[in-house]
């Protein structure tokens, strides 16, 4: 579920990012008057089409973060809590490796043949000279760490990424990367090895708990702002990062007008009807400035947490270098 949010800890502050400013920029686009009006009624007819099961979709989201809550993190944060920094890093790097037999097949399948062979390097490289995928040393040599999977190779071959899913511990998918994901599992040779899938969940846990945090502390609503999250970024892969701006723009303002409280909605009219101003009447400019304003104020605010984030890490890795003390112990 979580290496769907946050794939790989490699990318750390550009892999966060991405994941959250396409639902952050122009975010302060809502717009007012007659636009507003269509926008709104756009917005519902298209959400229906790409989330048709969101009832059923938000039910599981509760379900994953109660288990989450009561259960995975517990687990996770006591393994954090028990491994040294070194070993974290070694086991996430471990399972990312694995995952480059995967990459290398659907570089083939996707026609990337020069990919392919650069993965292939990689994935060689740090199996034998990495010990057995513990060491990312290939990075070290220039060979970056691309993500492909049978959902993006399903995608190049024409087929829909059809309605958006949530599953129970799975979390957020679509009905073509459902459909990868067996795939995925089946061409992994970590799945026919006991064991290995309850520790990389565990890890992939342990990873995303920064991400995850952000989303629950930030979002208005964090099932839409982990959906548009995830689209975003899935749409991101598939096009290897020829995204169409325009698009990010609008489905940005599909997660802001779900999310927004109606009742500023209402209090928003009712001042525009008390100065009998016009909407329509605005400058263009004035609007492009508020959008402006409105998204550097939003991105602020997620440097500011990231920052913490980045500082409350190093000071977790300060700790464990220093050992624990005994007062630690008595706390945990």
């Amino acid at each position: 579920m979580f290496s769907r949010i946050c794939p790989d800890k490699g990318l750390s502050l550009s892999g966060r990012m991405f994941l959250v400013a396409g639902t952050l920029t122009i975010a302060g686009c809502a717009s007012t008057g007659n636009h507003a009006e269509t926008s709104t009624e756009n917005t519902a007819a298209t959400t229906s089409q790409a989330d048709p099961f969101e009832g059923f979709n938000r039910s599981m989201y509760g379900f994953n973060r109660g288990l989450d809550k009561y259960f995975l993190k517990p687990v996770s944060d006591g393994y954090k809590w028990v491994t040294p920094d070194f070993m974290e890093t070694g086991v996430s790097n471990f399972f990312n490796n694995l995952k480059g037999i995967n990459v290398v097949l659907n570089d083939l399948l996707q026609g990337k043949f020069q990919q392919g062979a650069a993965d292939a390097g990689r994935f060689f490289t740090n199996t034998t000279i990495g010990v057995g995928g513990l060491i990312d040393v290939a990075s070290e040599f220039g060979l970056e760490n691309n993500i492909e999977d049978f959902g993006q190779t399903l995608a190049v071959w024409g087929v829909d990424e059809g309605a958006y899913l949530v599953l129970p511990i799975i979390g957020p998918t679509t009905l073509r990367d459902g459909g990868g994901l067996i795939l995925d599992k089946a061409a992994n040779p970590g799945t026919y090895v006991p064991g290995t899938g309850v520790l990389e969940g565990i890890s992939d846990r342990a990873n995303a708990e920064s991400a995850l945090n952000f989303i629950n502390e930030a979002a208005l609503d964090p099932y839409v702002f982990t959906r548009e999250s995830f689209m975003q970024y899935r749409r991101h892969l598939v096009n290897d990062g020829n995204t169409d701006s325009g698009q990010y723009e609008w489905e940005a303002d599909v997660a802001m007008e779900e999310s927004v409280d109606p009742m500023a909605d209402k209090a928003a009219a009712g001042d525009g009807i008390g100065n009998g101003s016009s909407p329509e009447l605005q400058p263009a400019a004035d609007a492009k400035a508020g959008r402006s304003e409105a998204f550097d104020d939003m991105l602020k605010s997620y440097e500011q947490a990231s920052l913490k984030m980045d500082r409350l890490t190093q000071k977790k890795s300060i700790e464990n270098r220093a050992g624990p003390t005994r007062s630690d112990h008595s706390i945990r």
